[in-house]
């Protein structure tokens, strides 16, 4: 009998013996990444400072679940969680305190919050817990966000004023976008040419529970002419809508939206590459105006978080890349009432570069053909790398799932072989078969690495 308990004990050890050796691995793993991707060096002697793979708002850990955790093994002066990184650092007020949580933490599987999905932690010891924080940016000239706008009876008025039930709605939804509802009023903006047919105006025009609402605005000044037409969007959590400005020609200069059922974050882009995050918050009204309605794209990115500010008070307006302050936020459905004026001239504003009317009439008095290299040039410039610098991000969030059959047909070939992926998009099959010599031809290709 004593036999048997020994043999049991030893085989126990064993197991134990065999984890440690993965967590190990994992861990030195991680140590790897860190330094080859975002130049974090891990060390081995104990300090105060520990980084957290697998930790990071990347991962959908929430700086709520993550700091309860830390908090377990000891008084914790800093936590920073940099946006959409797969990993956190934390600073304790003691050595010994930091000893404990690697200890701990590491090899510890945790379950996200609001999923079913889990990730285990990898915890190394560095130097000092550092990130440059971004500074606040401001927004985009011309735009404005103005926090409860409307009351929440009036929000209520507003939501049940919408059909979604009927035929006609569902039909007029399908027709327009597959990915969300969809319904218009005054005139239907058609998505297969970005415009309105300006000589056929929808029965009824824009709702009546509208019209207070519109009046509001003009009396603020937020708008010079009072909105003709009206799209209704309903989106779920995990739904977005691509980065585009708004046809110039279809519609005059201020663009009303009223966010209302859930709050949510929109992405603004410059065309010099220059981003800005900005919070909606629930019942809250968007003017874009200006050369934040004509020159700047803006659009939502298809997620079920949106990374917000963590302390209140701080809850409209553009997000701070304030690691030390960061956190999810659990997407709800949202409905958007966007008002716009349409156009009855061609639009003269001061952004040619963008603006169709002023393309329109450029191409009337320019040959289609470029007639040498660096007309050629200019148009290759214009009409492929800026199209693909606008939808880069987007189109990288909505294809991250390698295609099987080009999986399966990777595995298969033999050590050695050279692969030429040709229009990689984000590279996602690089690391498919690591016996490959694989060559890509992107210019920027950005590789986010999460230890698994």
């Amino acid at each position: 009998m004593a036999d048997v308990e020994v043999d049991n004990a030893h085989q126990e050890n064993l197991k134990l013996s065999k984890m440690k050796k993965k967590v190990l691995r994992k861990q030195i793993k991680a140590q790897h990444t860190l330094m080859r991707h975002e130049g974090i060096e891990c060390i081995s002697h104990t300090t105060q400072n520990l980084v957290i793979a697998n930790g990071g708002l990347g991962n959908g850990v929430s700086r709520h679940q993550l700091l309860r955790l830390v908090e377990e093994c000891g008084l914790v002066e800093a936590l920073l969680m940099p946006p959409n990184k797969p990993y956190s650092f934390v600073k304790y007020g003691t050595t010994e305190e930091a000893k404990k949580a690697y200890d701990a933490l590491n090899g510890k599987e945790l379950i996200l919050e609001d999923t079913s999905h889990t990730v285990i932690l990898y915890v190394n010891f560095v130097r000092k817990v550092h990130w440059e924080d971004i500074m606040p940016t401001n927004l985009p000239p011309g735009l404005k966000v103005v926090d409860e706008f409307v009351s929440p009876e009036e929000e209520r008025m507003m939501l049940e004023s919408i059909d979604w039930t009927g035929d006609e709605v569902i039909q007029n939804a399908q027709k327009s976008l597959k990915h969300r509802r969809v319904k218009h009023f005054g005139y239907e903006f058609r998505y297969d040419n970005n415009n309105v047919d300006k000589d056929k105006p929808l029965l009824g025009g824009i709702p009546e529970i509208c019209n207070m609402l519109l009046e509001k605005c003009l009396r603020q000044e937020y708008i010079k002419h009072k909105p003709d037409q009206l799209t209704v969007n309903q989106y779920e959590p995990g739904q977005g809508i691509p980065p585009h400005i708004d046809t110039h020609s279809a519609f005059e200069d201020e663009i009303l939206s009223l966010s209302l059922g859930a709050e949510i974050v929109m992405d603004f882009k410059h065309p010099d590459g220059c981003t800005v995050a900005v919070m909606l918050p629930r019942r809250s009204l968007l003017v874009m105006a200006g050369e934040s309605r004509y020159l700047w794209s803006h659009g939502i990115t298809p997620r079920k978080f949106d990374i917000v500010q963590a302390s209140e008070g701080r809850k409209v307006g553009t997000i701070a890349a304030d690691t030390g302050d960061l956190t999810l936020n659990k997407r709800g459905t949202r409905t958007s009432f966007t008002f716009r004026k349409v156009r009855r001239s061609p639009c003269n504003c001061t952004y040619p570069s963008v603006c169709d009317s002023q393309q329109d009439q450029q191409k009337e008095r320019t040959p289609m053909f470029a007639g040498n290299e660096t007309a050629a040039a200019k148009l290759e410039q214009e009409y492929v790398h800026k199209v693909y610098e606008e939808i880069a991000a987007h189109f990288s969030s909505t294809r991250h799932s390698p295609w099987p059959k080009i999986v399966e047909f990777l595995r298969a070939l033999p050590e050695g072989s050279i692969v030429a992926d040709v229009g990689c998009g984000n590279g996602k099959y690089l690391g498919i078969n690591k016996g490959l010599h694989m060559v890509s031809n992107c210019v920027f290709l950005i590789l986010v690495a999460v230890v698994c």
